[in-house]
């Protein structure tokens, strides 16, 4: 594997996790009651604490993407 099919796996994975994160967003605005009905019955935990710890959920994947994404592929398109 060399550099220009790296940079390529690096942007379509970029790409990806992005379409993820969005499609992510979207559904906890969209259906957050629902959402949060459902994970509370499932996982046991309360109502109230959901929307925070969602927040987290999407912040800590918006900083992995960066970091693992997006970064490294803005560097390899600068080399070349």
């Amino acid at each position: 594997m060399d550099i220009h099919e790296i940079t390529i796996f690096l942007g379509w994975c970029s790409v990806l996790n992005v379409a993820v994160l969005t499609v992510a967003v979207l559904f906890l605005t969209l259906f957050k009651k629902i959402i949060i009905n459902l994970h509370s019955k499932l996982l046991g935990v309360n109502a109230a604490e959901l929307p925070g710890l969602y927040f987290k959920y999407l912040a800590n994947y918006k900083v992995a993407i960066l970091v693992f994404n997006l970064i490294p592929y803005a560097s390899l398109k600068i080399m070349l």
